[in-house]
């Protein structure tokens, strides 16, 4: 039997043929003439003499074809035919057009289907023949067989009314050829209606090669095994494909569960692979969630180690905030110092403590620098204050030495060399009891105060038989002071501000003690 969708498709294409058939203009104009005699407009009209107890032959497009002798419904929209046998001349009107098939049976779904192919055309009279008396026969490889009777028009007209009922079922049998070489179909289905058409087409009340269209029907019959296979393997060739991808994805998913570090784009990886995932079908249930565990699997390794990783890192910037508060609490200690050599160390060093220390976060290491800058700041800028204090008064220390080097420069051992000796002394002690001057004018006022006690010693010793050795004590400290001077100098090289401020203050020392040492030693 022919499904629901095949009958509709097929009744359609036989009314879209038979619409140069003529009918009367109204359905009660048709009932009226059906109860009168002919007339000779009637009698002209595709009319028919079905003998008693028959009526219009079957539609091509019903479920099955029947035979001419077999009843219609009323109403039929085709030609009235008789079989040969038929000799009653009464003549009846064409009734309307029926009415198109039950909505239910067009709702029917119908399975997809490759685009119709073109209705065969044949010649009819190469396949049938019309007698005298109307009776239509074609021609089969078994001879000669009635299929009806035509008596609405010339020979030629009935001979093509049955070639469109051949056209028809060369139609539905190019359908199912078109189907089966496309696989668009169920194999099985379309084998049985080939059955059907290879069984129904010898008997078919129609005119063409009913012969080669059987044919072609059993050909079906005997290849849709055949292709049902290659419709398998298609199926089965496109779900290895899709299960190939699926393999691939979780494979990617398996392999950035155990490898990734960059947790933003991987995350972001995995929501692409599931909305891939769903794109994917064609896959048996039990392989399809094996692969979605494996998926799975590795998305939730994944984000474990994910988890794990900026637990550890919330750990470890943890620990990093401690030590940093650690450190700000120590330097807050020692903010309120004025022990600033020392202090100034201890504070270079909580730095340098401070950099080893891995970073909080943005925002949390931003606030904690600022504490640790703000507590360092108070220490430095106390100490500026004091340097800058300290450099005032070693600029009035110096003025102070500088007018004491003055009175000393003008004394002259020549004429009083008795008062000059005890004028220097003098000078020389109100001069070592001024504190510190800037050391950028320290070696100068040293210098002139040596000019001084030499010019003054010079003249002494002028007096005397017998020049006295240098003092052992000043020529070791004019050494140490030379090698303070180097010291300085590697440090300024090697740009250590921690060992150029040592190396200041030591060379600021021995000068000092170099010059009391002088200072002793003259006054001997």
């Amino acid at each position: 039997m022919r499904g629901p969708a095949a009958e509709v498709l097929t009744t359609t294409v036989s009314r879209m043929r038979r619409g140069t058939l003529r009918c009367v203009s109204s359905t009660e104009n048709a009932a009226s003439t059906s109860q009168q005699d002919p007339t000779p407009e009637t009698a002209g009209s595709e009319a028919v003499t079905p003998e008693a107890g028959t009526a219009a032959a079957p539609s091509p497009g019903d479920a099955t074809l029947a035979d001419p002798a077999a009843g219609s419904p009323e109403g039929s929209d085709q030609p009235d035919v008789v079989p040969p046998e038929a000799t009653t001349p009464e003549v009846v009107a064409p009734l309307p057009e029926a009415p198109a098939p039950a909505p239910a049976a067009a709702a029917t779904p119908a399975p997809t289907t490759p685009e119709q192919p073109a209705a065969p055309s044949s010649d009819p009279s190469e396949w049938g023949r019309v007698d005298e008396e109307g009776t239509v026969y074609v021609r089969t490889a078994d001879g000669e067989r009635a299929v009806g009777s035509w008596q609405a028009g010339a020979p030629a007209e009935g001979l093509a009314h049955y070639a469109r009922r051949y056209d028809d079922l060369a139609t539905e049998v190019s359908l199912l050829e078109a189907r089966l070489k496309a696989h668009t179909g169920n194999p099985s289905e379309i084998k049985a209606k080939a059955q059907a058409l290879a069984e129904s087409i010898p008997t078919a009340t129609a005119v063409g090669d009913l012969d080669g269209l059987a044919a072609r029907a059993r050909a079906m019959v005997e290849t849709a095994d055949s292709a049902a296979a290659e419709s398998r393997a298609e199926k089965a060739a496109a779900r290895a494909a899709q299960v190939a991808r699926k393999e691939a994805l979780a494979a990617e998913a398996e392999q950035i569960a155990a490898e990734s570090t960059s947790w933003k784009a991987a995350g972001d990886r995995l929501k692409a692979i599931v909305e891939e995932w769903k794109t994917i079908r064609g896959i048996d249930r039990k392989t399809d969630e094996a692969l979605w565990s494996r998926f799975a699997a590795a998305r939730d390794a994944f984000g474990r180690r994910r988890g794990a990783h900026f637990a550890a890192l919330d750990a470890q910037r943890g620990e990093a905030r401690a030590a940093k508060q650690e450190l700000i609490a120590e330097a807050q200690r020692l903010s309120t110092s004025t022990d600033w050599g020392a202090t100034s160390a201890a504070m270079r060093s909580l730095m340098d403590r401070w950099k080893a220390v891995p970073r909080t976060g943005r925002d949390g290491d931003d606030d904690l620098w600022k504490q640790f800058r703000a507590a360092q700041d108070v220490f430095f800028t106390a100490r500026s204050e004091q340097d800058k204090a300290r450099n005032a008064e070693q600029v009035a220390n110096q003025q102070a030495k500088e007018e004491i080097l003055a009175e000393a420069e003008k004394l002259d051992p020549s004429t009083d060399l008795r008062g000059a000796q005890n004028a220097l002394r003098k000078l020389q002690e109100r001069y070592d009891a001024i504190g510190h001057v800037p050391r950028g004018v320290m070696r100068q006022l040293e210098d002139r105060m040596q000019a001084v006690e030499q010019r003054v010693r010079g003249a002494v010793d002028s007096t005397r038989a017998r020049v006295a050795p240098e003092n052992p004590m000043v020529t070791s400290m004019r050494q140490a002071v030379s090698k303070a001077e180097e010291q300085l100098a590697k440090a300024e090289s090697a740009g250590d501000a921690r060992r150029i401020e040592q190396a200041r203050a030591n060379l600021e020392t021995r000068r000092e003690w170099l010059a009391e040492a002088e200072r002793a030693a003259s006054r001997r």
